[in-house]
């Protein structure tokens, strides 16, 4: 089980990202509609980790300044090992000094950090498809790039517990 601190789009985005997580999985192609726990929402994650204290991680993160909406500008399709498959938006100066201040102060707490997610090697993500086959990724491609590109903002925060999907509403958003 790991936990982790994500950030929710906007309703229009979320939307937008469903109905695309929709036509993907019309195409065949299966994506967090169908993975795991069902629970899945559109989202982009500042950090997982992989041990952690959840009252001292809600704690932590509640003393860290609100820094309200951050908007993105999404262009990009990733592919990462084993197939993820992702939206990305473009990594804004402020965008990647949130994500690192986010883990400062979590791992601050003892938590253990995925290293997907140590700043440096973190790459923002919205996932789509957990494991894109090869032969898969032409339709894939068609239909996430008639939707892109796509600007949006995250104005909510959350944390995420992998295993069952269960969310804990953060009073900030950092």
């Amino acid at each position: 089980m790991a936990l982790a601190v994500c950030l929710l789009f906007d309703t229009e985005t979320d939307r937008a990202i469903r109905r695309l997580w929709g036509r993907l999985e019309d195409d065949g192609i299966p994506t967090l509609l169908t993975h795991t726990h069902r629970r899945h929402v559109p989202h982009l994650s500042y950090a997982v980790l992989r041990s952690y204290d959840l009252l001292d991680v809600v704690a932590a993160l509640g003393d860290v300044p609100d820094g309200g909406p951050v908007r993105v500008y999404i262009d990009a399709l990733g592919l990462f090992r084993r197939g993820r498959a992702s939206l990305v938006p473009a990594p804004s100066a402020e965008l990647v000094q949130r994500q690192a201040r986010v883990v400062q102060v979590v791992t601050a707490t003892g938590a253990d950090l995925h290293r997907y997610y140590i700043p440096g090697r973190w790459t923002p993500h919205c996932s789509l498809s957990p494991r894109t086959r090869r032969e898969e990724l032409d339709r894939l491609g068609a239909v996430v790039y008639d939707v892109l590109p796509m600007e949006a903002t995250l104005n909510r925060a959350v944390l995420i517990d992998t295993a069952s999907g269960e969310h804990t509403p953060l009073r900030v958003i950092p």
